[in-house]
């Protein structure tokens, strides 16, 4: 007993050299860390204590992100930094953090809770693993620390023990930095934006106002040029003298309707272009006329109250990359402020200059305008006023007191009228005339003089009643604009009733998705799977197509219905061939940011098509059905077998106008049908990169398949053979060559018609 005790007093004792390793390495990670000014340098320096302590060939922080459900950790690259991001339940470090304890992995590749394909992605070999929780002395868990591979000997229990004591005095730190790091983050935006509020809240003249709202943007946004662009309704024109980089006495003009501004200001819908002179959209004349190199866009719309587009904002060449979704968020919210300035400036210009409205302008508009002066009388009335209110003649309004016209259920307008002095406001609301209910947008403003005195209110008042009835049903089939066209046509009920006509139908779908699936995690696949149909669902649309639904990774599209074209076929091909270059540009994104790409293939048929609103009385879709439809789908999966992006039917083929670079790769006998159908493949999105010497394998190619279809199967073989050296990776080329293959070994049976039968879907 007296030798155990002296034992323990003995400082040569090995316990009392680890009690006094674990002291000194807990005393370095306490002065350490108080040392660091952020939470990406406390990581760092715990993760290079933990390593050089227990010594290990690396080490990773995993923090936990609670709102995602994932563990991230911080990579530094060159200049920025990255997050590597995996579910909290995934791998050894998802093992570790939900069972919250430590685990000691002599054998990283014969533990089932260990992913081999991470160290495919980094070409690092793992061997054995140290992993403890990181948590706090209260035992809250924050997270995961992880170190790989021991260099002398093997992970024991002291290690896991030592690791564990260093992350729990780094975890108050750690956890600290954290807190910090949010709180900066939210009081920086919060301050930005309070800052353009104050802009917009001091200038009432419209240039000054939009020369300081451009100059914010431009330093928020990190960006080389700013402008804003404002629509001419006159003349149908975008025009600027207001914008970063311009001289003062520039002004810029063109139709409403050209290059990316145009189509911003038209669909008004934001677009965000990381590589302009990819997009087909960019004029580079305008770089041609300033000598100035557009890299990068992101344009705005800029929106009233009652939601009509006004102008567009455009910024260009985010500094150090392209322009995210946090940039988005923040034009959108200055195009807000952009948008109030710029009313808020015309109606105080107006009311100066011209102190009324002229009789002719309020009696040609279609919502319903009444002025009343500063005791609340009615002193004038428009056209759409007296029909929406139902008064036989103006005599019967004007100079009445606003309350004795708005009574009984209306009443509640006058409380809005009491307050509209300090500020305008903007209804959504009802409105009751003679017992009939009327969906109305009401916009009330005050009116000034030039001394700011108050002159009044004016009352706008818009009647959607019948569009939004309808369009809030039509909105949930098909794009806004499309319901547009219904309703300015006036047959949307028999549409929407059941029609049969001929119809173009694209099935678009992702290659590998299990994978994707696998690698990303839910939160992860969620989000590329809203960025990829982002972008295809505009190349769609801009062709005049119909998303018809998605299905899971795939999309059903639709040309030809409900508002037909001359030309649906070749829209359809057209929307199939940008969707390939689209997906080019938005895989090379994520190749910038470390991502994996993604792929698809796409099937377009023409034939007859049913469309209607289908469904039970509770649940009804705008859709279409038949035999066309079906083929389409079919085509689309057989993509895989031929190494192709973009197949359509020998119908499309015959249907399209233009003239595309195709080559038919087989006339097949699909699964459910009896007749044979050619399948041709398009290959216009293809340059020099993607297949070299395209037009001489093309010749090459179909020079093969009439020899297939003849029979001569050696001379089918040199001739696939013969593509295979211009294109080793034709797949294509290679599928024929193991048919001729096959058939000289299996010969057909009487007459050989060229026809392969599918056996799948």
């Amino acid at each position: 007993m007296q030798d155990k005790e002296q034992n323990k007093e003995n400082p040569s004792h090995p316990k009392s050299k680890r009690t006094a390793r674990f002291s000194d390495m807990l005393l370095q990670v306490t002065t350490d860390l108080a040392k660091t000014k952020s939470l990406d340098e406390a990581l760092e320096t715990l993760v290079k204590i933990t390593t050089t302590t227990i010594g290990a060939e690396r080490g990773t922080i995993f923090l936990n992100d609670a709102a995602t459900g994932e563990l991230y950790s911080r990579i530094a690259q060159g200049s920025f930094r990255r997050e590597i991001r995996i579910l909290n339940t995934k791998g050894v470090a998802g093992w570790v953090f939900t069972q919250n304890k430590g685990a000691i992995i002599h054998d990283a590749y014969k533990d089932d809770r260990f992913n081999k394909a991470v160290d495919v992605r980094t070409g690092f070999r793992t061997k054995s693993i140290l992993c403890a929780p990181l948590r706090t002395v209260s035992g809250e868990e924050i997270g995961v620390s992880q170190i790989l591979n021991k260099i002398d000997g093997e992970f024991e229990q002291d290690d896991l023990d030592l690791l564990e004591a260093m992350t729990e005095q780094a975890a108050i730190a750690i956890q600290g930095n954290i807190i910090v790091e949010q709180i900066e983050a939210a009081r920086k935006q919060e301050l930005e934006f309070l800052d353009v509020v104050s802009q917009v809240s001091s200038e009432l003249e419209l240039t000054p106002l939009l020369q300081k709202i451009i100059t914010t943007i431009s330093t928020m946004l990190d960006c080389e040029r700013a402008t804003l662009f404002i629509n001419d309704e006159k003349t149908n024109e975008l025009y600027t003298e207001v914008g970063e980089g311009l001289d003062e006495k520039s002004v810029i003009k063109f139709p409403n309707h050209l290059g990316i501004a145009g189509t911003v200001f038209t669909s008004a819908k934001p677009v965000n272009i990381p590589h302009a002179y990819a997009d087909l959209r960019f004029n580079p004349s305008f770089d041609k006329q300033t000598g100035f190199f557009t890299r990068s866009i992101l344009c705005m719309p800029v929106l009233n109250k009652a939601g009509k587009t006004i102008g567009v904002s455009q910024v260009l060449n985010k500094r150090g990359g392209s322009f995210n979704s946090e940039d988005e968020k923040r034009l959108a919210a200055f195009t807000s402020q952009i948008s109030m300035g710029i009313e808020n400036a015309k109606l105080f210009d107006d009311v100066q200059n011209q102190k009324n409205y002229s009789e002719s302008i309020l009696s040609s508009m279609h919502d319903a305008v009444l002025t009343l002066d500063e005791h609340g009388t009615i002193k004038t009335c428009n056209t759409a006023g007296l029909r929406i209110f139902k008064v036989p003649i103006l005599s019967e309004i004007l100079e009445q007191p606003v309350k004795e016209f708005l009574d009984g259920e209306n009443s509640w307008l006058l409380q809005k009228l009491e307050i509209v002095e300090e500020q305008e406001d903007f209804l959504d609301a009802e409105l009751t005339v003679e017992n009939e209910k009327l969906s109305v947008n009401i916009s009330l403003m005050p009116l000034l003089g030039q001394k700011n005195e108050n002159l009044g209110t004016m009352l706008m008042i818009e009647d959607i009643s019948s569009e939004k009835r309808m369009k809030s049903t039509m909105s949930r089939y098909m794009d806004p604009e499309l319901a547009d066209q219904l309703m300015a046509a006036g047959d949307s009920d028999d549409i929407m009733g059941g029609k049969q006509s001929v119809g173009t139908v694209l099935f678009s779908d992702v290659r590998s998705f299990t994978t994707i699936t696998e690698e990303l995690g839910a939160q992860g696949t969620v989000k590329l799977l809203n960025e990829y149909f982002t972008i295809m669902v505009d190349c769609i649309t801009d062709e005049g197509g119909m998303l018809d639904k998605f299905i899971g990774d795939a999309m059903m599209c639709i040309f030809g219905t409900p508002v037909p074209h001359e030309d649906d076929p070749d829209r359809a091909v057209r929307a199939a061939i940008r969707m390939m270059t689209d997906l080019k540009v938005f895989n090379d994104k994520r190749s910038t940011e470390g991502k994996m790409p993604i792929d698809h293939g796409m099937g377009i048929n023409t034939d007859a098509i049913v469309s209607g609103n289908i469904g039970s009385p509770k649940r009804m879709d705008y859709t279409v059905i038949g035999d066309g439809v079906n083929l389409a789908a079919r085509i689309e999966s057989a993509c895989k077998q031929y190494g192709a992006h973009i197949l359509i039917s020998e119908y499309t083929h015959k249907a399209v106008k233009a003239t595309y670079r195709t080559r038919q790769v087989d006339y097949v006998i699909v699964k459910g049908k009896t007749e044979p159908v050619g399948v041709l493949e398009v290959l216009d999105f293809h340059d020099e990169k993607s297949y070299p010497n395209l037009v001489d394998a093309l010749g090459i190619f179909n020079d093969g398949y009439r020899s297939w279809n003849e029979g001569k199967w050696d001379q089918s073989i040199k001739l696939f053979k013969n593509v295979q050296k211009i294109n080793p990776n034709d797949k294509a080329a290679q599928l024929y060559l193991d048919r001729c293959d096959y058939m000289k070994k299996n010969p057909p049976k009487g007459d050989w018609d060229g026809v392969w039968v599918m056996t799948s879907k």
